[in-house]
């Protein structure tokens, strides 16, 4: 029977031929035939698969119900999800958080535990690995997500198809798929090659050689296979001029932010202009202009005369735990004047050297909200580095640099056999304090990280430490580590990767020139320094947050 032939009725209580019901019954909704000739329907809260008259395909009811697919139906019982057979029989015994449809002879499969795998035809796991996410197969090939949120493509078997790995990936059309990389997205082959060097904002599938991209700018074009515009859809919705002169002001918020945390501004709200006014000692009108002007920037916003602080704005108080009013005074005052000297550090004829930020941060009056800044980036950015780091469960760990612990606290609770010593400074380790679930365990020492650091442990963890440095001073920290650890010992580098093939991450690597003379690096160039400094490199851990884990261990 040709089933493209049978509708669903306008008021989808039946199913239709040339506008005529099939059959008399009425259900609260239905959906369309699959071979071998069944339609999902549910009536009174209950669900099961009628035939063509209407009449049940078997005895028995479920929570819902879904189409055939290569001769099973995916199902929704009061145990859980499940597949069944045209007659009504489970396909196998086992229930599921959920499941798909079955495509290429695989269907998707999420567990209790929400990881996601690949089952064959008789409901069978068709590999051992187990993932983030996993998409449905298309001739022959699956995305597949890891638990550091990126994705490439596998085999009926689990077998990666190629070694590429994508912060966003689609299943093959034609020989190209989808694929976003850091700076944007474009089409890949079957090797997982971009196919050309241009990136969009949002791109199609190829049809016929072509495909409808977004650029960044908002116009829409046509591209051709080599990323070559053919047709122009849509002008630009902004401009080049208007968005580099965006760029040039980039300063204006800095300082309003700044403006506003030094005011006090975030702790008065809620409130009306008038108290803002008053708490901030401003005039009213310029109450409201700067309250304006965090509006625009999706800090505040405006309820019946009434401002409140957004999300985004919490942000700047004070008591958020992740709070980042300091890091919006360094950045608007500190962090401002030390640009000043870009072009000098980057000239070769000029003897320049970095500032001694941390010597300053030492010895300026109120340099905890420095070290504050700094625990509110560890927070936020660290929080998947324990699970990640791959311990054995009874080690003495050298959390080296930790600031005020934050990192170390997390490992410890994570892991309650591991004891923690966190070195750093003395006027950082004059402020840690060690909370009460982990006396005992969390020693603090105050340590140079260029001297001997007195200490032994069987692992060492440098959280976004050696990007302050430049090679030499670099290699320096890591010999110190090596002295601190035993053959077998470890250390685990907590940082941001940078890629040779793409831009992301330079900015922040020219703060870090003109801050403190150091740099961000690509994974080729730490494992250089590893070698450098003794250590066989064993790879990278990556985790779905802005770091990954760089591992080197002592032979």
């Amino acid at each position: 029977m040709d089933w493209a032939t049978i509708a669903i009725a306008p008021d989808t209580t039946h199913h239709v031929r040339d506008g005529q019901p099939l059959y008399g019954e009425r259900f609260d909704e239905v959906l369309k035939f699959h071979p071998p000739g069944l339609a999902p329907v549910r009536l009174g809260g209950q669900a099961w698969h009628v035939d063509t008259r209407g009449c049940p395909a078997y005895a028995r009811r479920f929570v819902r119900t879904f189409g055939f697919y290569e001769g099973r139906a995916a199902v929704v019982s009061p145990s859980g999800w499940q597949h069944i057979l045209p007659d009504g029989r489970d396909l196998y015994r086992q229930r599921h958080a959920w499941c798909g449809n079955y495509q290429g002879e695989r269907c998707t499969f999420r567990d209790a535990e929400g990881r996601y795998h690949h089952v064959d035809l008789v409901g069978e796991a068709s590999y051992r690995e187990r993932w983030r996410y996993a998409g449905d197969y298309r001739d022959g090939i699956a995305v597949v997500q890891a638990n550091d949120g990126r994705s490439t493509h596998i085999d009926p078997s689990g077998r990666p198809i190629h070694d590429r790995w994508f912060l966003d990936l689609d299943v093959f059309h034609k020989g190209r798929a989808r694929a976003r990389l850091e700076d944007g997205w474009t089409h890949v082959d079957l090797a997982g090659v971009p196919q050309y060097a241009a990136r969009f904002a949002a791109v199609e599938p190829f049809y016929n050689g072509q495909a409808r991209v977004e650029r960044f700018d908002g116009a829409l074009e046509v591209i051709d296979e080599a990323g070559q515009a053919l047709a122009e859809l849509r002008p630009p919705l902004r401009t080049e001029f208007a968005s580099l002169s965006g760029d040039m002001v980039g300063f204006w918020r800095t300082q309003t932010i700044c403006t506003a945390v030094e005011l006090g501004l975030p702790e008065v709200l809620p409130g009306d202009s008038d108290q803002v006014a008053a708490a901030c000692g401003l005039t009213p009108e310029r109450a409201l202009r700067l309250l304006r002007a965090l509006e625009e920037l999706r800090l505040v916003t405006r309820d019946r005369g009434r401002w409140n602080l957004t999300a985004r704005g919490r942000f700047l108080h004070k008591e958020d735990p992740l709070t980042l009013a300091d890091a919006a005074v360094e950045y608007g005052r500190r962090f401002t004047r030390i640009w000043d000297a870009l072009g000098t550090s980057l000239s070769t004829h000029t003897g320049w050297a970095p500032p001694s930020l941390f010597e300053d941060v030492a010895h300026a009056p109120g340099c905890q909200g420095h070290h504050r800044m700094l625990r509110s980036y560890a927070r936020h950015d660290y929080g998947a580095v324990p699970a990640a780091l791959p311990l054995r469960g009874d080690e003495v760990v050298i959390d080296a640099g930790g600031g005020l612990g934050v990192l170390a606290s997390s490992i410890l609770r994570h892991h309650a056999g591991i004891r923690v010593v966190l070195i750093d400074r003395p006027e950082v380790i004059d402020q840690v304090e060690i909370p009460a679930d982990l006396q005992g365990r969390l020693t603090p020492r105050a340590i140079d990280l260029f001297s001997p650091w007195s200490v032994r442990g069987d692992a060492v963890v440098l959280a976004r430490v050696l990007h302050d440095w430049d090679d030499a001073e670099a290699r320096q920290i890591l010999m110190r580590a090596h002295e601190s650890l035993g053959s077998g010992g470890r250390v685990f580098l907590v940082e941001m990767l940078v890629s040779e093939d793409a831009p992301m991450g330079s900015l922040c690597d020219l703060h870090l020139l003109v801050a403190t003379g150091g740099k961000e690096r690509t994974a080729a160039q730490f494992d250089t320094l590893l070698q450098e400094t003794g250590y066989a490199p064993r790879g990278v851990i990556r985790i779905p947050a802005l770091p990954s884990i760089i591992v080197g261990e002592v032979p």
